[in-house]
């Protein structure tokens, strides 16, 4: 009976928000004008600009805008759902003129579009970038758009996140406020396609072959239809079944242009810092909004690293906050942040984020309404307390790294090992049967992987497992973790695999949960009892542990030190738990496969991937461990 009533008041709060959506369609149609425009940029290209502005014109209203590459529809008279569906119904109710544009080169808009096109500083008329067409739609609207207050505001999630920082430099005196969100920021190092040069396939493949990548000549209205059809039912045997990258750049044929541009750019090299945004930051001039996902399996890197470097190239009085909350690629933009996968948060923290923070922020410098002195610099959201929390400066000075060593008989302690004489753990590193990065069966790339139960992987035999014992008291950490370890390869390259991974007790289970399943049919409720969370995990190619630019082979059966990076962690792991480290040479689709020999992976054929032995050193000559960033603990 009790879940026939929660059906029952399910049914009846999905009525009351269905009927609440069509009040709110209705009254935006009532109240806002669309116009479709074209605007002509200092080169003659015009791009596609829909504009959506109140009707009333007893005030002045501020604009919010958005580049985007992924359309600005539905063109025509209709209007776009998202102004009464999402969040977005706040700044309509505010009177905001709601600006969406397609960039250069994408559907409506004229030009040629290039990928994270780069920004150019000293651009003369007629040079275009991302940042001079900002510039001069910003000009055309402020001159065009009747009843506008002269204030401008620009935001983005993923790609429009992009286009948010590149416009952020335009120097624009109108652009008061910017929000970049989960902005693709370096493509190499930590976003999207590749994470510390190793190639993220499945989503970069996926990405150009679905449609993204496909010319667009002239404009058009309708997306392209995707050319290339693959088995869709599961993405590990479909992948491996491919094999190389060569067989994957073979299907991707003439027209993907950016696909054969990475693979000519194996290593960090000048075209991919021209197209890092972080080194052009401080022409940075409005106010602005970093916002980002703990969670995100696309743009973590560079929601984390695009703060930090504002933070360090701009003066200490700009402007320039933090949020991170605990949310895939987007949740904070959507109507329930308070679960992702198994794992739940406690609280909806996408609405607090909207209500508290971001209309807050654009209400502030757009329409000069309320104040932002209780937003403090970085507003962090920390799982496993479930609680945000509040800082000054991040990482906080007050974090204490400390290492986690990994010890003999699977153990993890904070103390270093103690045998002078070398001791390894090892595993064979078979690139024919790779580390699957999930243990679920699907082909597109899931969202919930970033906090998926690592049970799957501690039970094979290429995959190292180290834990503590049960905590005693809660740890929290709060920063960058850093792998530190020391290898040695039979091969002459390897990836390495990094997992910070929280623990749960046996008898675990989230209150009101339905208990687990103890008879003999399959299915009922995930057991989160004994639950391993992925709280953090990374790869790094081997061949870079020297220099991204510069890769180097190793020598077969030396000693040497692969220490690297992951993301930011805001995590508190409590007491009863443990935490566990795993290390594994693969991650697949995810990332390729390393043949474990040095040689250009985009042109490897098969002889070149062979299995290799990987051992893990961990005495008191060779230690490994991870580097966490510890925060003290505070009484509640």
């Amino acid at each position: 009976m009790r879940y026939v009533l929660t059906g029952l008041i399910c049914g009846l709060l999905s009525l009351t928000a269905a009927a609440r959506s069509a009040s709110d369609s209705i009254w935006v149609k009532a109240n806002y004008i669309k116009r479709e425009q074209y605007i002509r940029m200092r080169d003659g290209v015009q791009l596609f600009t829909v504009i959506y502005q109140p009707k009333d014109s007893s005030e002045k209203h501020p604009v919010l805008m958005t580049r985007t590459p992924y359309s600005s529809a539905p063109y025509g008279e209709a209007f776009s759902p998202n102004l009464w569906n999402t969040y977005w119904k706040q700044y309509v109710r505010e009177g905001y003129i709601i600006v969406l544009q397609d960039v250069r080169g994408r559907w409506m808009s004229e030009g040629s579009f290039v990928d994270i096109r780069p920004f150019n500083p000293d651009k003369k008329a007629p040079d275009i970038d991302e940042a001079s067409d900002t510039y001069d739609t910003i000009d055309w609207l402020l001159q065009n758009i009747p009843h506008n207050n002269g204030r401008v505001g620009l935001f983005g999630i993923s790609y429009p996140g992009f286009y948010t920082t590149m416009g952020a430099l335009s120097g624009h005196p109108a652009l008061k406020a910017v929000s970049p969100q989960a902005p693709v920021t370096d493509w190499f190092h930590g976003d999207d396609f590749h994470h510390n040069g190793a190639f993220f396939l499945m989503d970069c493949f996926g990405f150009y072959t679905k449609g993204f990548g496909y010319p667009h000549p002239h404009p058009v209205s309708v997306a392209p239809v995707q050319a290339l059809k693959l088995p869709c039912a599961d993405n590990y045997n479909t992948f491996l079944k491919i094999g190389t990258i060569q067989n994957f750049t073979r299907l991707t044929g003439d027209s993907l242009a950016f696909w054969k541009e990475i693979m000519a750019h194996p290593n960090y090299d000048d075209w991919w810092k021209a197209r890092d945004p972080r080194n052009y930051v401080q022409h940075l001039q409005p106010a602005s909004l970093v916002v980002g996902g703990l969670f995100d399996a696309e743009d973590c890197f560079g929601a984390w690293n695009l703060y930090k470097a504002i933070e360090k190239k701009r003066p200490v009085t700009h402007f320039n906050k933090l949020v991170m909350g605990p949310w895939y690629h987007g949740q904070w933009a959507a109507a329930d942040g308070s679960r992702l996968g198994n794992i739940r948060f406690s609280s909806n923290t996408a609405t607090w984020y909207q209500d508290n923070i971001e209309v807050p922020f654009f209400n502030y410098y757009l329409k000069g309404k309320g104040s932002l002195d209780a937003l403090p610099e970085a507003t962090v959201f920390f799982t496993g307390e479930n609680q945000w929390r509040q800082f000054t400066e991040w990482p906080a000075s007050y974090v204490q790294p400390a290492t986690l060593y990994l010890q003999p008989d699977a153990a993890l302690a904070w103390a270093p090992p103690k045998t002078q004489t070398p001791v390894y753990t090892e595993y064979i590193s078979d690139p024919a049967r790779p580390v699957p990065y999930t243990e679920d069966v699907h082909y597109i790339r899931t969202r919930d992987y970033m906090t998926d139960d690592q049970r799957f992987a501690s039970r094979r035999c290429d995959v190292l497992t180290f834990e503590t014992a049960v905590l005693t008291a809660p740890v929290t950490l709060g920063g960058t973790v850093t792998a530190d370890l020391n290898v040695s390869i039979s091969g002459t390259d390897a990836d390495f695999v990094v997992k910070i991974i929280d623990v749960f007790p046996d008898d675990f289970q989230y209150p009101g949960a339905p208990p687990p399943n103890k008879t003999r049919d399959a299915g009922g409720p995930y057991q989160m009892g004994g639950y391993q969370m992925l709280v953090r995990g990374d790869i790094f190619r081997g061949r870079y542990r020297h220099s991204f630019a510069d890769p180097e082979p190793f020598v077969p059966g030396k000693i040497e030190k692969v220490r690297f990076n992951l993301p930011d962690i805001a995590h508190t792991f409590l007491k009863g738990h443990r935490i566990m480290v795993q290390i594994q040479s693969s991650w697949f689709p995810l990332a390729d496969r390393n043949p474990q020999q040095f040689v250009n992976i985009y042109e490897a054929t098969e002889n070149d991937f062979r299995k290799a032995t990987i051992r893990i050193y961990h005495d008191a000559v060779h230690p490994s461990g991870v580097i966490l960033p510890v925060l003290p603990q505070v009484k509640q």
